[in-house]
């Protein structure tokens, strides 16, 4: 009986087609590897070994339950840029040390009352000459300079003019610098060209040079004071912000926010100011940084050549200015304004190390 069968499967088979005899050996090894046991095998077609080995894998459905492949752990969670810095910057020493001495130096130009012993400016206190060249003493302790004054006091009501012209010109750097940069970036073509030449012919200059032609010029000279050597500085030290604000507009402006706020139908100036200067903003911060404590060291050198603030203010250039002619005799009253304005110099620099490695992507990669 079987015979007969496979003879009368046989006699179909001749009858059929090629494709339908092709579809038949498909369907048949189809049920040959289902009645295989699960694991590794070897399919023979046609006679002839294949010779791959076949493994099946079937997942224990109870062990991987769906709530625990789609949950997602919160220390994943996105955090922001500034954030992350926080993160870095809180556990550098660098930072730490930088940031108290910042703090000290704001506190001290904001509330001298605090921190001297006498005030300089007023009648009663004013430089005697019974004091001159005097050593330190009880209320003194950094001694009296060759016109008899107390070098203490004088060292920390110098703080507020010193760091406030440091202040303000990075202030107005960051803003025009930043606004040159963040336009030249953005739209490029000839407005890129107009402002880069522009600003080339401000970064030819020197900042300290510049300043010295600028503020002997009868106008700044007879109107000498914080904020006409802050107008000075700013004029020659723009080009550097606005350089590095145009590179990073351009690194931030073809980014897929951006394309998508474009696409949305917001106008240039709401992506500027919205989704590109937020997210060009940290190397700039970075830069900033660190020009505060250059502007000051600019402001203190044009104070000791005569020609930064009105020798009557009170600032840590002018006070190295006047104890000059009496060094050999006294270095005191030069080396204390001298610490006074390296200590704020170093720590701004120090913050803006600190800030470029918090803000860098690649610096803590490394």
């Amino acid at each position: 009986m079987r015979e007969a069968n496979m003879e009368n499967n046989d006699a179909a088979d001749r009858d059929l087609d090629p494709e339908a005899r092709a579809h038949e050996a498909a369907m048949r090894e189809i049920a040959d590897t289902a009645d295989t046991p699960a694991g590794s095998h070897q399919k023979d077609l046609g006679g002839l070994s294949t010779g791959i080995m076949m493994e099946h894998f079937v997942a224990d459905v109870g062990s991987t339950p769906v709530t625990a492949t789609d949950s997602r752990s919160a220390e994943g969670a996105p955090v922001s840029l500034w954030r992350d810095a926080w993160r870095q910057l809180r556990k550098k020493p660098t930072f730490i040390i930088a940031a108290l001495l910042i703090v000290l130096v704001i506190v001290v130009a904001l509330f001298p009352q605090l921190f001297w012993t006498e005030n300089p400016s007023a009648a009663a206190t004013q430089c005697l000459l019974e004091n001159s060249n005097g050593k330190a003493s009880a209320g003194h302790p950094m001694g009296f300079t060759a016109q008899g004054c107390d070098v203490y006091s004088r060292v920390i009501a110098g703080t507020r003019a010193s760091l406030m012209v440091g202040l303000f010109t990075t202030i107005g750097v960051v803003v025009i610098g930043g606004i040159i940069g963040a336009l030249a970036g953005y739209f490029g073509g000839w407005i890129d060209g107009v402002l880069a030449r522009l600003g080339d012919v401000f970064f030819a200059l020197p900042l300290i040079l510049g300043a010295l032609v600028v503020m002997q010029l009868p106008f700044f000279k007879a109107h000498r004071g914080v904020w006409t050597l802050v107008v000075v500085l700013v004029l020659f030290g723009w080009p550097q912000i606005a350089r590095i604000m145009r590179g990073a507009v351009v690194e931030v402006r073809n980014a897929d926010y951006v394309v998508s706020a474009r696409s949305l139908g917001v106008s240039s100036l709401g992506i500027l100011m919205r989704h590109i200067i937020p997210n060009a903003m940290a190397p700039v911060i970075v830069i900033a940084t660190i020009s505060l404590g250059t502007f000051i060291v600019a402001e203190s050198t044009l104070s000791y050549l005569g020609i930064g603030l009105p020798p009557g203010m009170m600032s840590w250039g002018n006070d190295i200015s006047d104890a000059k002619d009496a060094f050999r005799s006294n270095p005191m009253p030069v080396f204390w304004p001298g610490l006074a304005l390296s200590l704020t110099v170093l720590s701004f620099i120090m913050l803006g190390d600190a800030l470029r490695d918090a803000l860098d992507p690649k610096a803590r990669k490394k």
